[in-house]
Protein backbone atom coordinates (compact mmCIF):
# COMPACT_ATOMS: atom_id res chain seq x y z
CA UNK A 1 0.00 0.00 0.00
CA UNK A 2 1.18 3.53 -0.83
CA UNK A 3 0.56 5.30 1.95
CA UNK A 4 1.61 8.86 0.53
CA UNK A 5 -0.77 8.60 -2.27
CA UNK A 6 -3.30 7.46 0.17
CA UNK A 7 -2.69 10.89 1.85
CA UNK A 8 -2.72 12.83 -1.21
CA UNK A 9 -5.79 11.71 -2.68
CA UNK A 10 -7.49 12.27 0.91
CA UNK A 11 -6.20 15.66 1.08
CA UNK A 12 -7.20 16.61 -2.59
CA UNK A 13 -10.89 15.40 -1.69
CA UNK A 14 -10.80 17.92 1.33
CA UNK A 15 -9.40 20.89 -0.51
CA UNK A 16 -12.13 19.92 -3.61
CA UNK A 17 -15.24 20.05 -1.07
CA UNK A 18 -13.75 22.85 0.94
CA UNK A 19 -13.19 24.88 -2.55
CA UNK A 20 -17.19 23.81 -3.33
CA UNK A 21 -18.12 25.64 0.06
CA UNK A 22 -16.83 28.37 -0.89
CA UNK A 23 -18.47 28.72 -4.16
CA UNK A 24 -21.86 27.56 -2.43
CA UNK A 25 -21.46 30.33 -0.07
CA UNK A 26 -21.17 32.81 -2.81
CA UNK A 27 -24.42 31.70 -4.23
CA UNK A 28 -26.28 32.17 -1.18
CA UNK A 29 -28.70 34.94 -1.55
CA UNK A 30 -32.29 35.82 -1.45
CA UNK A 31 -33.98 31.90 -2.41
CA UNK A 32 -32.28 31.31 0.88
CA UNK A 33 -34.19 34.17 2.48
CA UNK A 34 -37.06 32.77 1.15
CA UNK A 35 -36.70 29.38 2.21
CA UNK A 36 -36.41 30.66 5.92
CA UNK A 37 -39.56 32.45 5.16
CA UNK A 38 -41.84 30.01 4.04
CA UNK A 39 -40.68 27.82 6.97
CA UNK A 40 -41.03 30.16 9.76
CA UNK A 41 -44.76 31.23 8.39
CA UNK A 42 -45.54 27.75 7.85
CA UNK A 43 -48.13 26.56 11.00
CA UNK A 44 -46.62 22.84 10.50
CA UNK A 45 -43.48 20.91 10.29
CA UNK A 46 -40.64 20.55 8.35
CA UNK A 47 -40.88 17.06 5.85
CA UNK A 48 -37.57 16.41 4.65
CA UNK A 49 -36.99 13.84 1.96
CA UNK A 50 -33.98 12.21 -0.37
CA UNK A 51 -33.44 9.13 -1.60
CA UNK A 52 -29.91 7.56 -1.67
CA UNK A 53 -27.32 9.39 -0.31
CA UNK A 54 -29.65 12.72 -0.30
CA UNK A 55 -31.47 10.38 2.03
CA UNK A 56 -28.86 10.15 4.17
CA UNK A 57 -28.21 13.79 3.91
CA UNK A 58 -32.19 14.49 4.66
CA UNK A 59 -31.99 12.57 8.36
CA UNK A 60 -29.13 14.55 9.39
CA UNK A 61 -30.72 17.89 8.35
CA UNK A 62 -34.06 17.24 9.70
CA UNK A 63 -32.61 15.93 13.61
CA UNK A 64 -30.16 19.32 12.69
CA UNK A 65 -33.94 21.60 12.42
CA UNK A 66 -35.62 19.75 14.93
CA UNK A 67 -33.09 20.21 17.53
CA UNK A 68 -32.71 23.23 17.02
CA UNK A 69 -36.38 24.85 17.42
CA UNK A 70 -37.52 23.98 13.89
CA UNK A 71 -39.86 20.73 14.12
CA UNK A 72 -38.94 18.40 11.40
CA UNK A 73 -38.82 14.89 10.30
CA UNK A 74 -37.72 12.48 7.92
CA UNK A 75 -39.75 10.78 4.93
CA UNK A 76 -38.00 8.61 2.79
CA UNK A 77 -39.55 8.74 -0.46
CA UNK A 78 -40.35 5.04 -1.11
CA UNK A 79 -42.33 5.04 1.83
CA UNK A 80 -43.72 8.08 1.08
CA UNK A 81 -45.43 6.11 -1.90
CA UNK A 82 -46.68 3.35 0.28
CA UNK A 83 -48.92 5.42 2.92
CA UNK A 84 -46.28 7.95 4.43
CA UNK A 85 -48.01 10.39 2.30
CA UNK A 86 -50.20 10.54 5.20
CA UNK A 87 -47.58 11.79 6.99
CA UNK A 88 -47.69 15.48 5.42
CA UNK A 89 -50.23 17.65 5.71
CA UNK A 90 -51.19 21.17 4.23
CA UNK A 91 -49.65 23.83 6.44
CA UNK A 92 -46.07 21.65 6.36
CA UNK A 93 -43.45 22.42 4.58
CA UNK A 94 -41.67 19.57 2.38
CA UNK A 95 -38.33 20.13 1.73
CA UNK A 96 -36.48 18.15 -1.43
CA UNK A 97 -33.04 16.92 -1.79
CA UNK A 98 -31.59 15.55 -4.91
CA UNK A 99 -28.73 16.31 -7.03
CA UNK A 100 -30.16 15.36 -10.70
CA UNK A 101 -33.58 16.82 -9.40
CA UNK A 102 -34.91 13.62 -11.73
CA UNK A 103 -35.24 10.90 -8.57
CA UNK A 104 -37.67 8.68 -10.15
CA UNK A 105 -39.00 7.42 -6.17
CA UNK A 106 -39.64 11.19 -5.64
CA UNK A 107 -42.59 11.64 -8.30
CA UNK A 108 -45.64 10.56 -6.00
CA UNK A 109 -43.91 12.84 -3.38
CA UNK A 110 -43.58 16.15 -5.45
CA UNK A 111 -47.34 15.20 -6.68
CA UNK A 112 -48.72 15.08 -3.86
CA UNK A 113 -47.86 18.56 -2.24
CA UNK A 114 -48.66 20.11 -5.77
CA UNK A 115 -52.22 18.15 -5.47
CA UNK A 116 -52.54 19.48 -1.93
CA UNK A 117 -51.15 22.81 -2.01
CA UNK A 118 -47.99 21.77 0.09
CA UNK A 119 -45.11 24.18 0.02
CA UNK A 120 -42.14 22.48 -1.37
CA UNK A 121 -38.47 23.69 -1.59
CA UNK A 122 -36.56 21.64 -3.97
CA UNK A 123 -32.40 21.21 -3.55
CA UNK A 124 -30.78 20.07 -6.98
CA UNK A 125 -27.81 21.36 -8.77
CA UNK A 126 -29.93 21.39 -12.17
CA UNK A 127 -32.58 24.53 -12.35
CA UNK A 128 -34.22 22.96 -15.11
CA UNK A 129 -35.04 19.46 -13.68
CA UNK A 130 -38.21 18.28 -12.91
CA UNK A 131 -37.73 18.97 -9.25
CA UNK A 132 -36.75 22.28 -9.85
CA UNK A 133 -39.56 23.55 -12.16
CA UNK A 134 -42.08 22.14 -9.59
CA UNK A 135 -40.89 23.24 -6.80
CA UNK A 136 -42.14 26.67 -4.91
CA UNK A 137 -38.68 27.79 -3.59
CA UNK A 138 -35.68 26.65 -5.49
CA UNK A 139 -31.77 25.95 -3.76
CA UNK A 140 -29.63 25.53 -6.52
CA UNK A 141 -26.45 24.20 -5.66
CA UNK A 142 -23.20 24.76 -8.07
CA UNK A 143 -22.60 21.95 -10.62
CA UNK A 144 -19.08 21.37 -9.85
CA UNK A 145 -18.74 17.62 -10.15
CA UNK A 146 -17.81 14.65 -7.67
CA UNK A 147 -14.23 14.45 -6.14
CA UNK A 148 -14.13 10.63 -6.24
CA UNK A 149 -12.25 11.10 -9.89
CA UNK A 150 -14.92 9.84 -11.75
CA UNK A 151 -17.59 11.87 -11.26
CA UNK A 152 -20.28 9.42 -9.84
CA UNK A 153 -19.74 8.73 -6.20
CA UNK A 154 -21.87 11.52 -4.32
CA UNK A 155 -18.75 13.33 -2.25
CA UNK A 156 -18.78 17.34 -3.40
CA UNK A 157 -22.90 17.31 -4.10
CA UNK A 158 -23.64 16.06 -0.57
CA UNK A 159 -21.47 18.05 1.43
CA UNK A 160 -22.63 21.03 -0.42
CA UNK A 161 -26.35 19.93 0.34
CA UNK A 162 -25.44 19.15 4.30
CA UNK A 163 -23.61 22.56 4.74
CA UNK A 164 -26.78 24.06 2.59
CA UNK A 165 -29.53 22.62 5.23
CA UNK A 166 -26.75 23.32 8.32
CA UNK A 167 -26.84 26.85 6.93
CA UNK A 168 -30.57 27.26 6.96
CA UNK A 169 -31.02 25.56 10.23
CA UNK A 170 -28.81 27.95 12.11
CA UNK A 171 -30.39 30.96 10.46
CA UNK A 172 -33.39 29.81 11.47
CA UNK A 173 -32.18 29.11 14.98
CA UNK A 174 -30.82 32.54 15.45
CA UNK A 175 -33.61 34.65 13.94
CA UNK A 176 -36.20 32.52 16.36
CA UNK A 177 -33.22 33.35 19.39
CA UNK A 178 -32.99 30.05 20.05
CA UNK A 179 -30.10 30.13 23.42
CA UNK A 180 -28.56 27.08 25.18
CA UNK A 181 -31.47 27.00 27.46
CA UNK A 182 -33.69 26.13 24.67
CA UNK A 183 -30.83 24.13 23.23
CA UNK A 184 -30.91 22.07 26.24
CA UNK A 185 -34.24 21.00 26.27
CA UNK A 186 -34.06 18.87 22.98
CA UNK A 187 -30.65 17.68 24.38
CA UNK A 188 -31.09 16.83 28.15
CA UNK A 189 -28.75 13.50 28.11
CA UNK A 190 -25.22 13.07 27.04
CA UNK A 191 -22.41 15.60 27.39
CA UNK A 192 -23.81 18.04 25.94
CA UNK A 193 -26.88 18.42 28.46
CA UNK A 194 -24.73 18.42 31.27
CA UNK A 195 -22.72 20.98 29.66
CA UNK A 196 -25.44 23.05 29.55
CA UNK A 197 -27.39 21.80 32.99
CA UNK A 198 -28.52 24.86 35.36
CA UNK A 199 -27.28 25.43 39.09
CA UNK A 200 -31.43 24.95 39.90
CA UNK A 201 -31.51 21.80 38.15
CA UNK A 202 -28.61 19.77 40.25
CA UNK A 203 -28.65 22.07 43.73
CA UNK A 204 -30.03 20.95 46.85
CA UNK A 205 -32.40 22.78 48.51
CA UNK A 206 -35.22 23.38 51.58
CA UNK A 207 -34.73 21.09 54.45
CA UNK A 208 -31.24 19.62 53.20
CA UNK A 209 -29.87 23.38 53.84
CA UNK A 210 -27.27 23.21 56.16
CA UNK A 211 -28.06 26.66 57.45
CA UNK A 212 -27.57 28.46 60.98
CA UNK A 213 -27.90 31.79 62.79
CA UNK A 214 -24.96 33.83 63.98
CA UNK A 215 -26.32 33.26 67.07
CA UNK A 216 -26.41 29.59 67.13
CA UNK A 217 -24.25 28.10 69.50
CA UNK A 218 -20.66 26.02 67.75
CA UNK A 219 -22.16 22.51 69.95
CA UNK A 220 -25.12 23.16 67.66
CA UNK A 221 -23.84 23.91 64.45
CA UNK A 222 -21.32 20.94 64.55
CA UNK A 223 -24.78 18.51 64.76
CA UNK A 224 -26.10 20.43 62.23
CA UNK A 225 -22.91 19.30 59.85
CA UNK A 226 -22.94 16.54 60.64
CA UNK A 227 -26.54 15.87 59.74
CA UNK A 228 -26.47 18.04 56.08
CA UNK A 229 -23.54 15.87 55.20
CA UNK A 230 -21.81 18.67 52.90
CA UNK A 231 -19.21 19.43 55.39
CA UNK A 232 -20.11 23.00 55.93
CA UNK A 233 -22.61 25.05 56.94
CA UNK A 234 -24.38 28.73 56.19
CA UNK A 235 -24.59 30.98 58.74
CA UNK A 236 -27.59 33.53 58.60
CA UNK A 237 -28.53 36.95 60.35
CA UNK A 238 -31.72 37.82 61.46
CA UNK A 239 -33.51 38.61 58.21
CA UNK A 240 -32.39 34.94 56.86
CA UNK A 241 -29.70 36.82 54.41
CA UNK A 242 -26.80 34.50 54.12
CA UNK A 243 -23.77 36.29 55.72
CA UNK A 244 -21.30 33.44 56.36
CA UNK A 245 -19.94 30.28 56.18
CA UNK A 246 -18.39 27.91 58.08
CA UNK A 247 -15.94 24.88 56.55
CA UNK A 248 -13.52 22.63 58.38
CA UNK A 249 -10.72 25.08 57.84
CA UNK A 250 -12.95 27.75 60.31
CA UNK A 251 -12.76 24.72 62.75
CA UNK A 252 -9.70 23.85 62.88
CA UNK A 253 -8.39 27.77 63.02
CA UNK A 254 -10.96 28.29 66.21
CA UNK A 255 -10.22 24.99 67.69
CA UNK A 256 -9.74 26.48 70.88
CA UNK A 257 -12.52 26.89 73.02
CA UNK A 258 -14.80 26.03 69.72
CA UNK A 259 -17.48 24.92 71.70
CA UNK A 260 -17.84 28.37 74.14
CA UNK A 261 -18.49 30.46 70.61
CA UNK A 262 -21.30 31.02 68.57
CA UNK A 263 -21.48 30.55 64.40
CA UNK A 264 -21.23 33.67 63.94
CA UNK A 265 -17.43 34.13 65.83
CA UNK A 266 -16.00 31.09 63.39
CA UNK A 267 -17.42 32.10 60.08
CA UNK A 268 -15.85 33.41 57.42
CA UNK A 269 -17.80 36.39 55.99
CA UNK A 270 -19.37 37.17 52.49
CA UNK A 271 -18.69 33.59 51.18
CA UNK A 272 -18.67 33.15 47.54
CA UNK A 273 -22.22 32.10 46.17
CA UNK A 274 -23.51 31.12 42.81
CA UNK A 275 -26.87 32.61 40.93
CA UNK A 276 -29.47 29.57 40.29
CA UNK A 277 -29.86 30.99 36.68
CA UNK A 278 -25.59 29.68 36.16
CA UNK A 279 -24.59 26.81 34.16
CA UNK A 280 -23.57 24.43 36.81
CA UNK A 281 -20.10 24.58 34.31
CA UNK A 282 -19.99 28.12 35.71
CA UNK A 283 -20.04 26.69 39.43
CA UNK A 284 -17.70 23.50 38.50
CA UNK A 285 -15.67 26.00 37.49
CA UNK A 286 -15.79 28.33 40.72
CA UNK A 287 -15.00 25.52 42.86
CA UNK A 288 -11.89 24.35 41.33
CA UNK A 289 -10.54 27.68 40.52
CA UNK A 290 -10.91 28.29 44.62
CA UNK A 291 -10.41 24.79 45.65
CA UNK A 292 -13.58 24.57 47.57
CA UNK A 293 -16.28 21.71 47.52
CA UNK A 294 -19.81 23.79 48.35
CA UNK A 295 -21.09 26.73 46.58
CA UNK A 296 -24.22 28.61 48.12
CA UNK A 297 -27.07 29.25 45.72
CA UNK A 298 -28.83 32.87 46.00
CA UNK A 299 -31.01 34.30 43.57
CA UNK A 300 -30.54 38.33 42.01
CA UNK A 301 -33.28 39.23 43.71
CA UNK A 302 -31.26 40.80 46.42
CA UNK A 303 -32.81 39.59 49.16
CA UNK A 304 -30.15 37.68 50.12
CA UNK A 305 -31.54 34.46 51.19
CA UNK A 306 -29.89 31.10 50.28
CA UNK A 307 -32.38 29.03 48.20
CA UNK A 308 -29.53 26.32 47.53
CA UNK A 309 -26.30 24.60 48.16
CA UNK A 310 -24.01 22.78 44.84
CA UNK A 311 -22.07 20.09 46.03
CA UNK A 312 -18.53 19.50 43.43
CA UNK A 313 -20.01 15.76 43.27
CA UNK A 314 -23.41 17.05 41.62
CA UNK A 315 -21.94 18.05 39.11
CA UNK A 316 -19.44 15.39 38.57
CA UNK A 317 -22.34 12.81 38.61
CA UNK A 318 -24.09 15.13 36.11
CA UNK A 319 -21.26 14.38 33.76
CA UNK A 320 -20.16 18.53 33.98
CA UNK A 321 -16.96 19.08 33.52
Amino acid sequence: MDRNKIIATARNVIDEESRALAILSETVGQNLAHAAQVILDAPGRVIVSGMGKSGHVGKKIAATFASTGTPAHFVHPAEASHGDLGMISKGDVVLILSNSGETPELADLIAHTRRFGITMIGVASRAESTLMQQADVQLVLPQLGEACGHGVVPTISTTMTLALGDALAVALMEHREFGAEHFRQFHPGGKLGARLSRVRDLMHSADTLPLVTSSTAMSDTLLVISQKGFGVVGVTDDHNRLIGIITDGDLRRHMDGLLDRTAGEVMTPAPRTIAPEALAAEALAQMNERKITCLFVVPLDGTGESCGILHIHDCLRAGVA
